[in-house]
């Protein structure tokens, strides 16, 4: 699949990832709303009535614990978001049960975190469960793990795990349904706007203002899902973005919504993630001859060529690698908290044993843990 002119490809892909979000599947008052949700069951269904396999990212789950727990509207603080989804998962997962079993179909629940997808043995533990469930003809219900999940250690939106997933279970193509139609050249409701059918680059987008909002009950609008497809595309898989009104349409390969196409090759997941990261904790400053060696011959970064060490993080959460001209040009887990590499930096091999003993002895960031960051994605730091 790379010729995303033909939009037929996507009724044909046979491993399929979909993701549906909040505002799709709720009452303008929030709540969920299963006249919403059957429509969507319903195009599933036939996708896999077909011969198709379907994974399906649903937000919802914090909306779903809304009325439950007597809100009002959607929680802002932590705390209460996280009691929402351990309520509203359970209902969510119930509604989908109920009414794929009413086509015949099995679902199974698949709740993830940021850890699952990027720590190794992790992340094959949650390939082969996909893949297992998708053997027995079940179709996975994925959400972020909301009840545990913290504002740093989290996917940062629906969209950006759906893109995830996507590459962790091989999808042959990624499917986004929300509240949009498509991406348009200016507001759908300005006279004149219109839409764009195909994406083969970031140039294609050009120009045209991805700034809308998401609703009240999600968290995220057209920008996290343009990055969503980013990510998907980077990594090969072609990704179309449509309305959850177009589900069928959409899995049968119909004319509708924004079509992206592959710009890239199928990659590490946990560098995929790096480079899309929601969050970094902490920066590292870089002498010349550490960037180039980090950029150029895709080498560790060693202590001896750490300048300065911003942040208060802990060993393996994300760092930022930057160049002397204060450029973002690489993404890694820490090898030490900060506390040790600010002791470790600048120095070479025989310093760090003649001053902090064998235990202070390896690299700041391994090469495995490490991605560079392609130039479109490189940031001064001071526009952050």
């Amino acid at each position: 699949m790379t010729d995303v002119n033909d939009a037929s490809e996507f009724g044909s892909a046979h491993r399929v990832v979909v993701k549906v979000g909040s505002s799709s599947l709720t009452t303008p008052a929030g709540a969920i709303d299963p006249e919403r949700i059957e429509p969507l069951v319903e195009a599933i269904s036939a996708a896999r009535q077909a011969g198709r396999e379907v994974v399906l990212v649903s937000s919802g789950a914090v909306a779903a614990g809304i009325s439950p727990l007597g809100l009002k509207t959607a929680p802002r603080d932590l705390a209460t978001r996280q009691a929402a989804a351990s309520v509203g998962q359970g209902l969510l997962v119930a509604h989908y049960t109920r009414g794929f079993a009413e086509h015949g179909w099995q679902v199974g629940q698949v709740l993830l975190t940021v850890d699952d997808v990027t720590r190794q043995g992790l992340y094959r533990n949650a390939y082969r469960t996909m893949a297992k469930l998708l053997e027995f003809g079940v179709i996975p219900i994925v959400n972020e793990n909301d009840t545990v999940a913290t504002h740093k250690v989290r996917f940062g939106d629906n969209d950006r795990l759906a893109a995830l997933v996507a590459h962790l279970v091989h999808a042959d193509a990624l499917i986004l349904l929300s509240d949009v139609d498509a991406v348009y050249t200016d507001h759908p409701a300005r006279p004149g706007a219109r839409r764009i059918d195909a994406v083969n680059g970031p140039d294609d987008l050009a120009g045209v203002d991805i700034t809308r909002t998401g609703s009240k009950v999600g968290t995220g609008g057209m920008v996290t899902k343009i990055e969503a497809a980013g990510i998907a595309t980077s990594a090969g898989i072609p990704c179309l973005l449509t309305s959850a009104e177009n589900a069928h349409a959409a899995l049968r390969g119909a004319d509708v919504g924004t079509r992206f196409a592959p710009t890239g090759k199928r990659r590490p997941t946990r560098l995929l993630w790096l480079e899309h990261a929601s969050y970094t904790a902490g920066q590292l400053h870089l002498d010349a001859g550490a960037a180039r060696a980090v950029v150029q011959r895709n080498a560790s970064l060693l202590p001896v060529g750490i300048t300065a060490v911003e942040g208060d993080f802990t060993a393996g959460e994300p760092l930022n690698l930057v160049d002397p001209d204060g450029v973002v040009v690489a993404r890694g887990l820490a090898g030490y908290d900060a506390a040790d590499l600010r002791r470790m930096r600048g120095k070479d091999s025989a310093g760090l044993l003649a001053d902090l003993g064998e235990e202070l002895q390896g690299v700041a960031v391994h090469r495995d843990v490490l991605v560079v960051l392609r130039p479109s994605r490189r940031t001064p730091i001071s526009s952050r």
